[in-house]
């Protein structure tokens, strides 16, 4: 059997299914046999247990008139016409009296004898190769009335053992017959039970990176497959989700890499295109310096989130005091918030166990946007609660609200709600991308609220870390 039989689900139900029905009917075929086998056994019996009590009767009356001769000239009259019945009388110590056939009786038969006979027949097979079924039992008689008899009567069961034979092959067949037939039956039933996986074998096969909105349809599902519908349905919106996110990642990153690497390209061939002097040299050559950095920048800061999307970032555990991380932040900051007549204030306190400089790295992304997009004679407001498992961190800011359908995205990588003002802007978008892989390293959360003027983003970190 190759591999994609041995793994055929059709294949292995079908086997199933045909090996329960071929269960049943062998023990519904033994349950028959027994049951007709039980049937003969009690038409036998009831024939030797008349015979028995006739004998009996014959015997104990026998002993009160004329002796043996008597009772075997009584016994064959009562015997005349019962082909293939045997009667034996035997006396004290086994010893024969009557018999009117010539047969060698077991002597499992002759030494157990019960009272009445009425006790389970003995089966046997004569020297001739014909079978038999007999019953014995004593009884007393004779003169005195004290003289023990035992008496055997068999009968020839050769006619009930040829039907038994045949009866036993018939149904054998039947039973095999009924099987493969019960086999094929359910290799039809489990090929149309299972048609639906087909059909979403189909359907899935069809979904390409350009179908991902596709989705399989659960109305003519069954119920049993409604759950595994559900589930690839949810995987082909997260696949989505997943795919535009990429797509829209390779884009703005082929953006952001264009731009300073054209810089350079352009400003270098203006450079060569006459001489120049040295001064004018080393000032290009500062301004390329500053393109590099920023393309160095922007590579460590892909670095730092594809370490944390693989969970490579082990955060370092100490107790830190988050108003004095963010008070030494503000100090420098300072000078930018006094440039722009930003009032900053720095409330609360909070203990949280965690990696210093991550932490610093985020809080300090915060600020500096909050700082970025304040207007002038705006204000930022760091507020730190205390609560029983986490400490919270919200940077509130006031200025232009951010609008509702940008914030869902706003921590993706290069993401930026406004591009055509942040392109002028020194940040990579990138910024929001590592505060939220900072915050979730550190078994915490960051959330962004922005209405009426004022945006507000809060870091939440447990305090146990």
């Amino acid at each position: 059997m190759n591999v994609s039989w041995s793994r055929s689900l059709t294949l292995r139900l079908t086997l199933l299914f045909a090996l329960a029905a071929a269960l049943v009917l062998f023990l519904l075929g033994l349950l028959i046999g027994n049951l007709v086998e039980h049937h003969f056994v009690q038409q036998d019996m009831e024939a030797l247990s008349g015979k028995m009590e006739l004998t009996q009767h014959i015997l104990k009356r026998n002993s009160k008139t004329q002796g043996n001769k008597e009772l075997g000239r009584q016994l064959d009259d009562a015997l005349t016409g019962h082909h293939g019945l045997v009667v034996a009388v035997f006396g004290p110590s086994v010893q024969p009296l009557y018999s009117n056939e010539n047969l060698v009786f077991p002597s499992a038969l002759l030494n157990a004898p019960s009272a009445n006979g009425a006790e389970r027949p003995i089966k046997w097979t004569a020297a001739d190769g014909l079978p038999w079924r007999g019953i014995s039992a004593t009884v007393t008689a004779g003169i005195d009335g004290n003289t023990p008899y035992t008496i055997a009567i068999a009968t020839e069961i050769s006619h009930h053992e040829h039907f038994m034979s045949g009866f036993r092959g018939t149904l054998w067949v039947f039973i095999t017959l009924a099987t493969l037939a019960i086999g094929l039956l359910g290799w039809v039933v489990v090929r149309r039970g299972l048609a639906p996986l087909h059909s979403i074998k189909r359907q899935a096969a069809e979904i390409t990176a350009n179908r991902l909105h596709t989705r399989l349809p659960a109305e003519a599902i069954p119920l049993e497959l409604a759950a595994l519908t559900d589930t690839l349905n949810d995987m082909l919106s997260r696949l989505e989700e997943s795919f535009r996110r990429l797509s829209d990642f390779s884009s703005d990153l082929a953006h952001e890499l264009r731009t300073p690497v054209s810089n350079i390209l352009t400003q270098t061939q203006v450079t060569l295109s006459r001489a120049r002097s040295a001064d004018e040299y080393r000032d290009i050559l500062v301004s390329n310096a500053e393109e590099f950095e920023r393309l160095s920048r922007m590579i460590a800061d892909m670095l730092f989130l594809a370490k944390a999307e693989n969970k490579q970032i082990i955060p370092n555990q100490e107790q830190i005091e988050l108003a004095e991380e963010v008070a030494s932040l503000l100090e420098f900051y300072g000078m930018l918030a006094e440039e722009k007549d930003v009032k900053v204030t720095l409330l609360g306190k909070g203990v949280v166990t965690g990696d210093r400089l991550m932490l610093r790295r985020a809080i300090s992304n915060l600020l500096s946007n909050a700082l970025r997009y304040t207007p002038n004679g705006g204000a930022v407001t760091l507020q730190i609660n205390g609560h029983p498992s986490t400490v919270t961190l919200t940077v509130k800011n006031t200025g232009a609200s951010i609008p509702a359908e940008h914030l869902p995205r706003l921590f993706d990588r290069f993401y930026r709600a406004d591009s055509s003002r942040l392109r002028t802007t020194e940040g990579s978008g990138l910024g929001l991308a590592i505060t939220r892989s900072i915050l979730i390293a550190h078994g915490g959360d960051v959330r962004v609220d922005s209405a009426d003027g004022t945006t507000q983003f809060t870091l939440s970190l447990p305090i146990s870390g």
